[in-house]
């Protein structure tokens, strides 16, 4: 395994029965980065993540977490996890909680009121974990997850069913978390989420990776919008360009392929030109257009 690698699979592969869940999956996650792993509710994130922990056994293919076989002891005293919705004793305090699971885990009871101090929960620390809200049990399970200090995070779908006060407080975390040489792996459905706090995604659509990159990469790189008069003359003359390497006509502008170094000097040749120049500006696809067209539309859900 690379030393740059904190998990990596080659044709990982879930069928239950006949139906493939996940089908062929190449990931790979380096150290130190923040990774969102990016699909539509169903397209086989949560089995993905489940595969990685040795929760369940993959069909074929292969993977290495933390440069060890998925569940082997070495790799899991090294990873943190929280994957659906965390469960706890609902009569006991979120430090009792806590306290609880660092004793199984064999981890020293100073740890619980460190992890509660990094999920900003110490002050409602007493209180029974049924009286919490939806955006505390997401953050008492974030704490958990903390306790033995991993190496990798792993989240799936942490900001699921939260209001959006909720939500913002679960990005400032993961944040905050994904610093340092911690990798954070966040699976979502949420683009918003990706795009604020990832620095790098993986898409995936029906148990198969379709993109991977930083979302710079996804939306593409280099490239203008002008809206220059007359536009066929425009688009006749920036296409005889040296800096401009196509151009394509689209709702009454010009979409040109350049590097955006370029935009000053191909304005002036334009404007040379006798053509009435009122807009220019760096061009890239969003990244819901660049997600509806490697999930398709239909599948988010």
């Amino acid at each position: 395994m690379n030393d740059t690698l904190v998990v990596e699979t080659r044709k990982l592969t879930k069928h239950y029965g006949r139906v493939p869940v996940v089908e062929g999956l190449d990931l790979t996650v380096r150290r130190g980065e923040v990774y969102g792993f990016l699909g539509p509710n169903g397209a086989g994130k949560t089995t993905t993540l489940r595969m990685l922990l040795g929760l369940i056994r993959p069909t074929s293919g292969s993977a290495t977490v933390m440069g060890e076989r998925p569940g082997d002891p070495s790799s899991l005293a090294r990873v943190g996890a929280l994957v659906e919705s965390p469960a706890f004793y609902p009569y006991l305090s979120g430090r009792d909680n806590l306290r609880v699971m660092a004793r199984y885990s064999g981890v020293p009871g100073s740890r619980v009121e460190a992890v509660l101090e990094q999920v900003e929960l110490a002050e409602r620390a007493r209180d029974r974990y049924r009286k919490y809200s939806l955006g505390m049990k997401q953050r008492l399970g974030v704490a958990a997850a903390l306790l033995k200090e991993p190496e990798l995070l792993i989240l799936d779908e942490p900001t699921n069913g939260l209001d959006p006060r909720g939500m913002a407080e679960m990005r400032s975390l993961i944040r905050r978390l994904g610093t340092g040489e911690r990798t954070v792996l966040l699976s979502s459905h949420l683009l918003s989420e990706v795009e604020q706090i990832c620095d790098r995604v993986g898409v995936i659509r029906r148990g198969r990776l379709v993109a991977e990159g930083t979302v710079a990469e996804l939306r593409g790189g280099g490239g203008l919008l002008v809206r220059a008069e007359p536009l066929e003359q425009a688009a006749a003359v920036a296409a005889r360009l040296e800096e401009v390497e196509g151009v394509q006509v689209e709702d009454g502008a010009l979409r040109i392929t350049a590097a955006p170094e370029a935009a000053a000097e191909i304005n002036r040749k334009l404007v040379s030109a006798g053509l009435r120049v009122s807009e220019l500006r760096p061009s890239g696809r969003t990244l819901e257009e660049v997600f509806l067209q490697l999930t398709g539309e239909g599948d988010a859900e």
